[in-house]
């Protein structure tokens, strides 16, 4: 809002503090409630912590169950149950298991919840015990919600213990290789020491995309006071730029100094 005063026959604009969003108010005021809480939740015992931890987790997996129940309850409908003896067991498992995915929202409600809620659990309780979270604690936990999933859904079918050991081996493979990519990914590039001045050159010059022509060249940050034309043709760099690089070299104090040196 801005409110319009007279300072010595001239209007001035003068600017009113404006509010803060208020969607953003919002999302602060629940990230320093969530902050807090687990604070709180770091100095309880273990089996309190793994108890709300587990019942967080299935209830965020109760809900989302649900969802998926509902969009699909006409599937789950639609998948009538043939009497026993017209079907033998292996093609009464596979039934099963179709209808543990394609289950009513209560049914997926449940599976999901016991599926998040044995996961968040297992990772509570192996992070505080080992003092922090890794590909092996990621990994227990994946197996046993998927164990767990395979005997609450019904996907077992006749052999439920060898299927949910299987079912629980999936989860963890798949897990194990999702945080191991995750953590390749989260991890910024390490910079090669090798060539800090020559990155930084490169770059005020606005030629940083002969970088990979200097690696490839081998010529580090200690090859730039011996740098000439022709080696920089070598690595196949055009004439322009050539031109701009030794001109670099011969301005700056430092390398001009090492030349001096080397002379």
């Amino acid at each position: 809002m801005v409110r319009i005063e007279e300072k010595q026959g001239t209007m001035v604009p003068s600017s009113m503090p404006q509010q803060q969003n208020p969607l953003q108010q919002l999302q602060a005021k629940f990230k320093e409630v969530e902050n807090g809480f687990r604070a709180w939740l770091s100095k309880q015992p273990l089996p309190v912590e793994a108890t709300v931890v587990t019942t967080t987790g299935a209830a965020q997996g109760a809900a989302i169950g649900a969802l998926m129940g509902t969009l699909t309850n006409d599937i789950s409908s639609s998948l009538q149950t043939p009497p026993q003896a017209s079907l033998n067991p292996q093609a009464m498992a596979s039934f099963k298991q179709a209808q543990a995915l394609s289950g009513g929202p209560l049914i997926q409600a449940r599976n999901f919840a016991v599926m998040t809620g044995v996961n968040a659990g297992i990772s509570c309780v192996m992070k505080r015990l080992r003092g922090r979270e890794d590909v092996q604690s990621s990994m227990a936990a994946a197996f046993g919600s998927g164990a767990m999933f395979s005997l609450v859904s019904g996907m077992g079918g006749p052999n439920q213990a060898a299927n949910a050991v299987t079912s629980g081996l999936f989860f963890a493979l798949v897990q194990g290789g999702l945080f191991q990519l995750g953590q390749k990914f989260s991890q910024p590039p390490v910079e090669d020491v090798n060539y800090y001045r020559t990155r930084s050159m490169l770059n005020s010059l606005g030629l940083q995309n002969y970088e990979k022509n200097f690696k490839k060249g081998l010529l580090t940050d200690s090859t730039l006071p011996l740098l000439t034309d022709s080696a920089l043709r070598d690595v196949k760099i055009p004439p322009g730029p050539r031109l701009l690089i030794l001109d670099h070299i011969q301005r700056d104090p430092v390398l001009k100094e090492k030349q001096g040196h080397r002379g």
